[in-house]
């Protein structure tokens, strides 16, 4: 418990209080603000800051699918079609980054690319959310069965890649697009079947990229620490929140975010110069005795 103790660190459990706290309110922000949080002003990595907020917003919605489920607001169906898109579609992707992910430099910078465009719809979507819902409620409602079910499966597969890749795409945009294809059902219900969802999600592909070596189980562990009691007083006090507040706000955040990581991006790193090796030395010198 000392060594627990020791290790322990208070910025990192305080940001995760805070996203924990955004997420019990909203119901977005896991991955829309601990991934640019962890690559801006902390200085992870891209690859560690996705893999290591994959099993932060597992272990998060974990809390939050369990109250959903307790509370009946989980469709199993839209559960089962996510995932029947979603699950291959993110082992798929992280087979590829396991084969293809550890590039270098160039790696690092199409992870912060697609994580600055998908911030940037996440944005979108969260401020003209109820705008869509509402014209989404103007269609006809006897929808093809068929037609909503694979678009359903469509969007987990679209999901699945978008999460392994950058751990943005199961919150703001996820519900959006559910509320678009199932108008008719309650909101708490859409909202409870995408944390459902999100939950195995996160947790199959957080453990590929830990597989993979890109979690580190210490920042986890200490963003944990504030997640889970955020996320519990953000859910108990959701329902008297403003909305008209909060989203606006939450937008801002996100775009701000996302603009830094496209800057970020865009600013080639300063080249180090090589440091001299104490062997390439000692081999040089002998070579200029020859030629002398």
């Amino acid at each position: 418990m000392s060594g627990l103790l020791q290790h322990m660190d208070g910025i990192h459990a305080l940001a995760g209080l805070l996203v924990g706290l955004l997420v019990g309110l909203t119901g977005v922000g896991g991955g829309s603000l601990m991934t640019p949080l962890l690559v801006l002003m902390f200085g992870v990595s891209p690859q560690t800051a996705v893999g290591t907020d994959l099993l932060f917003a597992s272990a998060t919605k974990t809390v939050g699918s369990s109250i959903h489920g307790w509370r009946d607001t989980v469709d199993w169906k839209i559960v089962r079609r996510l995932a029947t898109g979603s699950v291959p579609a993110a082992l798929v992707t992280l087979w590829a980054l396991s084969y293809y992910g550890h590039i270098g430099k160039s790696a690092q910078h199409l992870i912060l690319v697609v994580l600055a465009a998908l911030l940037a719809l996440t944005a979108v979507t969260v401020t003209y959310q109820k705008k869509l819902i509402a014209l989404a409620r103007t269609r006809d409602p006897l929808e093809p069965q068929g037609w909503v079910v694979g678009l359903t499966v469509l969007l987990g597969a679209v999901i699945g890649v978008a999460v392994s890749i950058s751990s943005v795409g199961a919150g703001a945009i996820g519900v959006t697009a559910l509320l678009m294809l199932y108008p008719r059902l309650p909101i708490a219900r859409i909202v409870g079947s995408d944390i459902a969802h999100a939950v195995p999600l996160t947790l199959i592909a957080g453990a590929g990229h830990w597989y993979i070596g890109d979690v580190n189980g210490l920042l986890l562990g200490n963003l944990m620490l504030g997640s889970v009691p955020g996320v519990i007083v953000g859910s108990l006090i959701a329902t008297r929140a403003r909305d008209s507040v909060l989203r606006p706000l939450l937008a801002m955040v996100l775009a701000v975010s996302s603009w830094q990581l496209f800057v970020k991006a865009s600013t080639p790193e300063k080249a180090e110069k090589p440091k001299p090796v104490a062997g390439a030395q000692a081999v040089a010198q002998p070579q200029l005795a020859k030629g002398q």
